[in-house]
């Protein structure tokens, strides 16, 4: 059965709020199933639900009297509908149909009424995101579904901002195949650089903001230059102290949301009132600033003016940060400068290096993370989760490697327990084969004992202290902000019963913990937090907690059937064994420790696990839009010298579903 809780508190809409209205939008919320094809509601009826994606697609479509579609748009994990026909009383203008076999969230008019009668805050924002889609909606046909305002901004200049803002334009773009659109907005006395960064070297008008709306509005379309990257761009100036400006720049854009998936908003470097007044109609505002604690303490001061003077939501505000200034400032310091978490981190550009890094240059580790940047925002995160199950978890490897063959995007990875280990070395840059290489330690059974130091069995009877070599000895000093993607550890905090999500620190530090089987190895450090297995043993949920909305989870872990053949297998090995001695008057030694191998405490302990497991990882696969289950009968979980062999059987399952993974990505 899937969490309502954390589904609801995931929406976006109800993100901030407080445990006990998130108690009452649950009270008012139904799950309710939508089979493949099934109409949702259909253009022209009645609104009755606000509606939210929890599994599966949605295509919202218009459809001409001859039958023709239109597709507008495709709605995933996290994405409501349906909620301005409800605020506006008038029938749907457009068609939603499930895609495959759906999930949706449903709320009625009556239910949703009364919440924002019981949270007025929750419409203040509403009324803040929707006012310009309300706006003008019978003057200029709609042609898109859902559109977003990001506005990049910087409280100083030189911080990167018009470079920035053009590369996430230009990534925005290649990523998500939607229509886009700058606007270059400048005081009149300045001039505007995006053109020419754009190769438009000719026929640039620009839209003075200080003339009349009523008379250029219909002549906005001139002002639209097509550049050859696929992309829009208007050029605005305005007058600081004018402050109609801003209400003309509010109707442009309540046009241009019809039209576009994405306006970007390159806004000039000034504090003045009018751009406050512009950033206000953002959706989003993304703050450009250097590691220098001066320019930090400046950005920490512009979001407290946002935040004080305009109530802008902390969610609303992303702080990037631009690292063409050096700074002996840690990420910590960084934080507790700002007193606002940093969404993400801008490498220092070559001396020389293009302006269009993301086209020229896609692989610098400046366009990697414009890139991640990029597909955040248009909802094509791919997240990778990696299962627990020891020696199953070489399986991983095999995945990992027709990820690589195959260019599979990955954006952000998640592991728990040896997932956590295999997925720490694959972050931090090595590639499949290399793990693999790595496993050749335990080129026979005995070389497994490298890993265990036995001791007095207080907490556990292995010490660690071999793994903790054995780990830094290829993860060394790596910390959480050495790796090339996002990563995700997850453990388990057996005191608060939840699961832990460990992202800062020594890597080897966060494997160490997610390690901890309970009742084999000692807690590490002495803590209460132990195996990410306990509680997350496929760690779907820190990704879909982070929004990621197209989750591959990798589940070695044998499944209750799995188990019971296992199970069967087991037992008539025994049975041959003990006839084997029975029908000898010498021991069979290789017999007899065969039979122990298989029942001893280790064994037992793990086999209980698993059971405990089968039933909480049903529950996670949920959250999955694909499940990977490689086949693991006929070898042990602690026959680690077996390494090639699991991968393999990881490879093949990848294989085998290429195809569907393909489906879940380009959806």
């Amino acid at each position: 059965m899937l969490n309502k809780d954390l589904i609801i508190q995931e929406i976006p809409f109800f993100a901030g709020l407080s445990r006990e209205e998130l108690q009452l939008v649950k009270k008012k919320a139904n799950i309710v199933e939508y089979k493949k094809d099934q109409i949702i509601y259909a253009e022209g009826s009645p609104a009755s639900f606000l509606y939210c994606v929890i599994l599966g697609r949605i295509v919202i479509y218009t459809a001409s009297p001859s039958g023709n579609k239109t597709i507008l748009e495709y709605l995933h994990r996290g994405k409501y509908f349906g909620i301005i026909s409800l605020l506006t009383a008038e029938p749907h203008s457009v068609t939603a149909q499930a895609i495959n076999d759906s999930l949706l969230l449903e709320i009625t008019k009556e239910d949703f009424d009364f919440i924002l009668k019981k949270i007025p805050r929750l419409a203040i924002d509403l009324s803040q995101t929707l006012s310009r889609r309300l706006k003008n909606k019978d003057i200029h046909q709609k042609t898109i579904f859902e559109s977003a305002v990001i506005s990049i901004f910087s409280s100083y200049s030189q911080a990167g901002k018009t470079v920035y803002a053009l590369n996430l334009a230009l990534s925005l773009k290649k990523e998500t195949h939607k229509q886009l659109i700058i606007l270059d907005i400048v005081p009149e006395d300045k001039i505007h650089s995006m053109p020419q960064r754009l190769e438009v070297d000719s026929g640039v008008k620009v839209f003075s903001l200080k003339s009349p709306l009523e008379k250029n509005i219909k002549l906005l379309p001139e002002f639209i230059l097509k550049t050859r990257f696929g992309i829009d761009l208007v050029c605005f100036s305005y007058n600081p102290e004018d402050a109609a400006c801003v209400e003309r720049l509010i109707a442009i854009l309540s046009r241009l949301v019809n039209d576009y998936h994405y306006i970007i908003l390159d806004l000039p470097s000034v504090m003045d009132r009018s751009i406050l007044s512009i950033l206000h109609q953002s959706d989003l505002i993304q703050i450009l600033t250097s590691p220098d604690a001066v320019d930090l303490k400046k950005t920490r001061h512009l979001i407290e003016k946002l935040q004080t003077d305009f109530n802008f939501s902390e969610s609303k505000i992303k702080i990037i940060i631009n690292e063409y200034k050096l700074s002996r400032l840690g990420p910590q310091e960084e934080r507790q400068l700002l007193n606002h978490s940093i969404f993400a981190t801008l490498p220092k550009i070559d001396f020389g290096a293009s302006d269009r890094l993301v086209l020229d240059d896609p692989l610098c580790e400046y366009a990697l993370a414009v890139r991640r940047i990029a597909r955040q925002l248009g909802d094509c995160l791919v997240g990778l989760a990696l299962g627990v199950g020891v020696g199953y978890g070489f399986c991983h490897i095999g995945v990992l490697k027709v990820i690589e063959e195959e260019k599979i995007p990955i954006d952000v990875i998640a592991g728990s327990s040896i997932g956590a280990l295999i997925a720490s070395l694959w972050a931090t840059g090595r590639s499949a084969d290399e793990i693999l290489e790595i496993t050749k330690e335990f080129k026979e059974p005995k070389y497994a004992m490298r890993l265990i130091d036995l001791t007095i069995p207080f907490l556990g009877f292995i010490k660690g202290n071999k793994l903790y070599r054995f780990l830094k000895e290829h993860l060394g000093n790596k910390t959480f902000y050495d790796v090339r993607l996002p990563l995700k550890i997850v453990a388990s905090d057996i005191r608060k019963k939840e699961p832990r999500v460990l992202d800062k620190g020594l890597l080897v530090d966060a494997i160490m913990t997610t390690c901890s089987m309970p009742g084999v190895f000692m807690p590490f450090k002495g803590q209460t937090v132990l195996d990410g297995g306990v509680i997350n043993p496929l760690p779907t949920e820190v990704l879909f907690k982070m929004g990621v909305k197209k989750i591959i989870a990798v589940n070695v872990t044998p499944s209750r059937e799995d188990m019971l053949r296992q199970y069967s297998q087991i037992k008539e090995e025994i049975a041959l064994t003990r006839e084997a001695i029975k029908k000898r008057r010498w021991f069979d030694l290789k017999a007899y420790f065969q039979h122990k191998f298989k029942n001893n405490i280790l064994d037992i302990i793990f086999t209980s696990i698993e059971a405990m497991q089968s039933e909480m990882i049903e529950r996670e696969a949920k959250l999955a839009d694909i499940v990977l289950h490689p086949d693991t009968q006929g070898i042990h979980w602690l026959e680690l010298h077996k390494a090639e062999e699991f991968a393999r059987r990881g490879e093949e399952e990848t294989r085998k579903n290429l195809d569907k993974i393909w489906k879940v990505i380009n959806e």
